[in-house]
């Protein structure tokens, strides 16, 4: 992997506004990020969105800057929020959540650039780019980890029954293309839209905090229950710190599609033992 100056470089629009943390910066911050945890983890609404105005209001009177990029972090939780995204694959919420999830990317990244006039959110795919050694070795061990550990997750904790057990073919494609486009779209907002905000005003190990706290918020409403966080929230901060050293979206996509098809495999297989019998536990 690139040294950490020139990882830093590469990582897209990462100037700063300031680079210390103070009380006046750090506390909205924190602020928006408990909300998504209230909103998404511990179900508290309204107090969710209480949190979460209060954190941008302060930001507005404390430090503008990090206001206008709280704000566009508060809209995609705040679009998130409007309807639920515990796994089900029937058609109507099939459509609905993606419809929520797409929205939740677009508007931030539509203010970004026509309201704010800048290129703050960026998707770099640099899929031109060559993985150095390390890397392909980190993405072929991390299906293998999956393997190794998401059956013993789901089934020691009953975490797969926070999924529909499904075995019809229609319901089996939506799983896995839901599974996939779920995926994608958290390193688009949580990595290409919430780190890369808070990126601006934070060191990495702060914004990454941050951003991951959302992540893992968001993930527990999914279904990542249970003792699911200690997966969740490490796998939330590697993502942050890969997409910091290589700069490139399709590394770090790559990494979470892989993973993401061992937690298909893993919760049918858990339902139904005879499908994908391919795991040791």
């Amino acid at each position: 992997m690139p040294p950490p100056d020139r990882a830093a470089r590469q990582l897209p629009d990462v100037h700063t506004t300031s680079s210390r943390v103070t009380p006046q910066t750090l506390l909205p911050a924190v602020g928006v990020s408990v909300s998504a945890f209230l909103l998404f983890g511990a179900h508290l609404r309204p107090l969710g969105y209480i949190v979460l105005l209060l954190s941008l209001g302060a930001a507005y009177v404390l430090d503008r800057p990090l206001a206008k990029d709280l704000l566009l972090i508060g809209i995609g939780i705040s679009i998130i929020s409007t309807t639920s995204v515990a796994a089900d694959v029937s058609w109507d919420r099939f459509i609905a959540i993606g419809t929520a999830l797409t929205v939740a990317v677009a508007v931030p990244f539509l203010i970004d650039r026509l309201v704010y006039r800048r290129r703050a959110i960026r998707f770099p795919w640099r899929g031109h780019r060559r993985w150095p050694t390390s890397e392909k070795v980190y993405l072929a061990a991390v299906p293998l980890l999956g393997w190794v550990i998401l059956p013993y997750y789901f089934l020691t904790s009953g975490a797969y029954l926070n999924w529909p057990d499904i075995t019809d073919g229609s319901e089996l494609a939506r799983f896995f293309v839901g599974v996939n486009a779920v995926g994608t779209w958290d390193e688009l907002f949580f990595i290409c839209t919430c780190f890369a905000l808070l990126r601006r005003h934070f060191p990495v190990w702060v914004a990454n905090l941050l951003q991951a706290t959302i992540f893992a918020s968001f993930l527990w409403e999914l279904g990542y229950r249970e003792w699911g966080p200690l997966l969740t929230a490490p796998f939330a901060l590697l993502q942050g710190w890969v997409f910091t050293r290589t700069g490139s979206l399709t590394y770090v996509l790559a990494v979470h599609l892989l993973f993401d098809a061992i937690v298909f495999l893993a919760i049918v297989h858990a339902h139904n033992p005879q499908m994908f019998a391919v795991f040791v536990y």
